[in-house]
């Protein structure tokens, strides 16, 4: 079973990277796919970030096939594969829900970080860059992706103002990512990925200035560092 698992985890990668190429691509969601238009929400980073995704797409190809290669019989690599698998699954199928569905996408998403973290959790001692980093990386991300979701939720479908979508969704984040991160003790590329998108909301929010969104992203970002003191490698 430990075989199988590792030739799942390199195919669900193979499908969740090649997924931008076979399917319309997506931008990010378009205004008009909510009942209130969605025009430059604040807790939407600025679109420079998510060229992470290029990183993620090779980091977990790289992982997925040495594990297969090299590490395709190893225990310690064992317990993190099925979440993983399961989580690019999911994500393979994520693209073209986007362009269907905002609110199906927001519940795949969260399936898919569920899922990632339950991996990033179950990753072993050895083979750090090649097991723990991309898995950690790639939680990070959706953990900050899966904010911006519910508040464009929130704002798109008139519950609260944007800003006020913003402050809830980015709060949930930064109280997941900081009890994931403490919880951990090690893994500080999770965080790491959680402040560049954290930055990237302050980007996207210094004109005009949203003070209230900045400020936020500002203590998440120093609470992170903060953390960063009782992480062990």
């Amino acid at each position: 079973m430990t075989r199988l698992w590792a030739a799942l985890v390199l195919v669900a990668a193979i499908f969740f990277a090649a997924s931008p190429w076979v399917t319309q691509g997506f931008n990010g969601f378009e205004p008009d796919q909510f009942p209130v238009p969605q025009n430059d929400p604040p807790v939407q980073p600025a679109g420079y970030a998510f060229s992470i995704w290029g990183l993620i797409y090779v980091w977990l190809l790289i992982g997925a096939g040495f594990g297969l290669l090299k590490r395709s019989d190893d225990p310690d690599w064992a317990e993190m594969r099925p979440p993983l698998a399961v989580s690019l699954a999911i994500g393979a199928t994520w693209l073209p829900v986007a362009n269907m569905s905002p609110a199906a996408a927001t519940v795949l998403i969260l399936a898919m970080l569920a899922s990632a973290l339950l991996s990033l959790f179950r990753v072993g001692d050895t083979d750090r860059w090649f097991q723990q980093t991309p898995v950690a990386i790639y939680a990070g991300w959706l953990t900050a992706a899966s904010s911006v979701s519910i508040g464009l939720m929130l704002g798109g479908y008139g519950v609260v103002n944007n800003t006020w979508a913003a402050i809830i969704a980015l709060s949930l984040g930064l109280v997941l990512a900081l009890v994931a991160q403490y919880r951990l003790h090690r893994a500080p590329e999770y965080g790491i990925t959680v402040i560049w998108a954290l930055i990237a909301v302050i980007v996207a929010n210094t004109g005009p200035l949203n003070i209230a969104v900045v400020g936020l992203c500002v203590i998440g970002i120093m609470s992170i560092l903060a953390l960063r003191g009782t992480d062990t490698e």
